[in-house]
C-alpha cells in the first residue's frame, strides 16, 4: 500500500469502560490473560503511573476530549451534559486536516450541543447502551444492530477506516461499553473460567476500620450490594457469611473477566486489520480505560474513590516510528487531561495555552522532562448520589495520598443537631500500598500533613478549582 500523502501519524484510541489495570496481564493480573492488549505494550510502552482526575465515566471522557479539569469543561457528574461548543482535541485535529470518528460509548448527553462535535463520523450508543442487540445513533438517526456490542463497535470502527481518504491521516476513538456493569458476556466466552476459582484480593475482607467514615458508608460491597441482575441468579439458599460473599465474588468476577476477554479479542481484530492494510508503521495505537475499578479490593465493586484501584488507569501505547518496543515508564505521573495535548503534539498541532494537561510525548520517547509533576489533583463531586460515596478531593504524590471528604454529610451520617464533620485520610503508599491505615492523626506524620495540605491548596489554585467552605448556617 502506498503511504498517505500527509505523513503525520494516524491515531487509534481504544478505550473500554471500567477496565482496571489489575485485570490486564501485562500489568501483572493474577486473574486473566489479555494477549492482544499485551501486544500493544510489548510493541510499545506501558505506563504504570497513569491516573484519572475524577473516577467516573462522563467526567473522565470530558477531560480526555478537552484536556481540562471537570470544573472547567462543565462535566463534574454523570448528570452534566457536555457542551460541544467548547474547544476539544478532535475539533483541533479535524481543523488541521485529520479525518475524525468516534464509535461506541459517548455517555456525555444527546441532542443539540451535547452530540459529538469535531467528528466527521459518529456512531454512538445512547446513554450506557446495551450489550446485546444495542441501539446506535448515527448522525441523529437511531437504529438497532443485531449482535454483541463489543464486536459491533469493532466492526463499525474497521468499516470506517476502510472508507477513509487514504491520503489524509485519521483519528479514531473506538469506545467499548464493556466491561461496565451488568457484565453480560457474549456466547463465545460464556463458559470461560467455569472451572476456575478467581483469586480473592488481599483486602477482600476489609472491615473499614482505621479509615474515615466514607469507606464504611459506601454501598458497593460485594456481600451486600450486588443485585440479582448483577449475579444473573439468586444465591444458593444454604450459603451465608464469608461463603456467600465468596460465591458472589466468583459470579461477579467471572462475568466481568468474560467481558474483558471479548474486548481483548476485538483489540486483536483491530490490530490485525491495521497490519493487513499496511497501516501499523505510521499509526499510534492506545489502549486505556476511562478509570480503574474495584475487583473485590476492599470488598467492593465500582469506582469513585481516590483509592489506587479506582484512581489508576491502564495505558499502553504503540508507535513503531517513535516509541521503543517493550518499554515501561513507572516514574512519571500522567493524567487523563494529558491525553489531548499529547495527541496534538504528535499531530504537529500547537497545544492551546488554556489546556491544563501537558504533552507526555517526551516520556514516551524515554526522556525525563524537566519540572515534571510530582503530585496530582483529584476531585469527585457526586456526594451520596450513587453508591453513597462521599464527595472528596485530594492529592497523590510519589509516596503519599491525602484525601479530604469535604461534605458535612448532613442528613447522611450526621443530623441537624450533630452534623458529621469533614474528615481527612492520609496514606503512606510505601508502607501501606493497600491503603488500609489512615495516619492523618499520627504525630509522626504531622510535618507530612502540613506539607501535603499546602501542596493540595497549591494544586487546587493552579487548576483553578475552589476550596470547599462549610455552610456557615450550620
Amino acid at each position: 500500500m502506498e503511504p498517505q500523502a500527509d505523513n503525520r501519524p494516524n491515531i487509534v484510541f481504544i478505550m473500554s469502560d471500567d477496565h482496571a489495570a489489575h485485570a490486564i496481564s501485562c500489568y501483572g493480573s493474577r486473574m486473566n490473560r489479555t494477549p492482544n492488549i499485551d501486544r500493544i505494550a510489548d510493541e510499545g510502552m506501558r505506563l504504570d503511573q497513569c491516573f484519572c482526575t475524577n473516577s467516573i465515566c462522563a467526567p473522565s471522557r470530558a477531560a480526555i476530549l478537552t484536556g481540562v479539569y471537570n470544573h472547567i469543561n462543565g462535566v463534574r457528574t454523570l448528570s452534566d451534559r457536555f457542551d460541544g461548543r467548547q474547544q476539544t482535541m478532535p475539533k483541533l485535529l479535524q481543523e488541521n486536516g485529520y479525518q475524525t470518528a468516534i464509535v461506541g460509548k459517548w455517555h456525555l448527553g444527546h441532542g443539540r450541543e451535547s452530540d459529538p462535535t469535531g467528528f466527521d463520523y459518529w456512531d454512538i450508543l445512547p446513554g450506557q447502551g446495551d450489550y446485546i442487540d444495542p441501539a446506535f445513533i448515527r448522525g441523529g438517526e437511531r437504529r438497532v444492530i443485531r449482535g454483541y456490542a463489543t464486536d459491533i463497535i469493532t466492526d463499525l470502527s474497521i468499516d470506517w477506516i476502510g472508507r477513509r481518504d487514504p491520503d489524509r491521516p485519521f483519528f479514531l476513538m473506538c469506545h467499548h461499553k464493556a466491561p461496565h456493569r451488568p457484565w453480560i458476556p457474549d456466547a463465545k466466552h460464556a463458559s470461560l473460567y467455569e472451572d476456575v476459582d478467581i483469586p480473592e484480593p488481599e483486602t477482600f475482607h476489609d472491615d473499614y476500620t482505621n479509615r474515615a467514615s466514607a469507606a464504611a458508608a459506601a454501598e458497593m460491597r460485594i456481600d451486600r450490594d450486588l443485585t440479582a441482575r448483577d449475579l444473573k441468579m439468586e444465591p444458593p439458599e444454604h450459603l451465608t457469611g464469608a461463603a456467600l460473599k465468596s460465591w458472589k465474588y466468583q459470579r461477579y468476577m467471572k462475568d466481568y473477566l468474560r467481558c474483558v476477554a471479548s474486548v481483548d479479542d476485538n483489540v486483536g481484530r483491530l490490530l490485525d486489520y491495521l497490519d493487513a492494510e499496511g497501516l501499523t508503521g505510521n499509526t499510534i495505537v492506545v489502549y486505556t480505560s476511562d478509570q480503574g475499578f474495584f475487583l473485590g479490593d476492599h470488598g467492593w465493586y465500582d469506582k469513585r474513590f481516590m483509592y489506587e484501584e479506582s484512581l489508576r488507569m491502564p495505558f499502553v501505547i504503540r508507535y513503531p516510528r517513535g516509541i521503543r518496543p517493550g518499554t515501561v515508564d513507572d516514574r512519571h505521573m500522567v493524567l487523563n487531561t494529558d491525553f489531548a495535548p499529547t495527541f496534538l503534539d504528535y499531530a504537529g498541532i500547537g497545544i492551546p495555552a488554556d489546556m491544563q494537561g501537558v504533552t507526555f510525548r517526551p516520556v514516551l520517547q524515554g526522556e525525563s522532562p524537566e519540572g515534571w509533576r510530582t503530585s496530582m489533583y483529584y476531585r469527585y463531586w457526586m456526594h451520596m448520589s450513587e453508591h453513597a460515596v462521599y464527595a472528596h478531593y485530594g492529592i497523590r504524590t510519589e509516596q503519599y495520598k491525602l484525601i479530604y471528604y469535604y461534605a458535612d454529610a448532613l442528613g447522611t451520617t450526621g443530623s441537624e443537631d450533630n452534623p458529621q464533620p469533614p474528615e481527612w485520610e492520609l496514606f503512606d503508599l510505601k508502607k501501606d500500598p493497600h491503603e488500609m491505615i489512615n495516619v492523618y492523626d499520627d504525630p509522626d506524620y504531622a510535618r507530612v500533613v502540613d506539607i501535603l495540605e499546602q501542596e493540595l491548596y497549591r494544586l487546587q489554585a493552579e487548576v483553578q478549582d475552589e476550596k470547599y467552605e462549610p455552610n456557615p448556617a450550620r
